[in-house]
């Protein structure tokens, strides 16, 4: 899947959110603010659910939160760079400034782990992740990610 397909470039901005529950909240609200259909509450709740199994900070300052919801018939991606790390619980105890969340369909969870698992590899490649924090808009990060 071509991450341009559910990753809008409206979904995607440098913010300085201070906590991980902003940083759930800002994401929510991208996502449905793309998404009439889709409540930022509904969206929100799914990623906390899945937080609360585990965290989704994966470590090298980077986080893939996701959840699933019944209501949708595709993938939508968000992604965050923060101006400022935040704590996010991450396997390695270093705060978070790259934030790669997924909210998928609930049928769909097959395809879910295979777009989770390309985003990490994509963010496991050291120039990528450079060009990600060195961007300074959400244009230049939504190049980087989908070029």
């Amino acid at each position: 899947m071509e991450l341009s397909t559910i990753l809008r470039p409206e979904c995607t901005a440098c913010a300085t959110p201070g906590s991980k529950k902003k940083v759930l909240e800002l994401i929510s609200e991208l996502a449905a603010a793309q998404y009439p259909n889709l409540s930022s509450q509904a969206i929100f709740e799914s990623l906390l659910v899945r937080e609360k199994m585990g965290s989704t900070g994966i470590g090298n300052g980077i986080a893939i939160p996701h959840g699933r919801l019944p209501d949708i018939k595709d993938p939508i991606a968000v992604l965050i760079k923060c101006d400022e790390p935040i704590p996010f619980d991450a396997i390695d105890n270093q705060p978070v400034d790259i934030l790669f969340a997924l909210v998928v369909p609930a049928d769909q969870c097959q395809q879910h782990l295979s777009t989770l698992s390309a985003m990490a590899e994509k963010l496991s490649d050291k120039l990528i992740l450079k060009q990600l924090r060195k961007a300074t808009t959400k244009e230049e990060l939504y190049q980087v990610i989908t070029g």
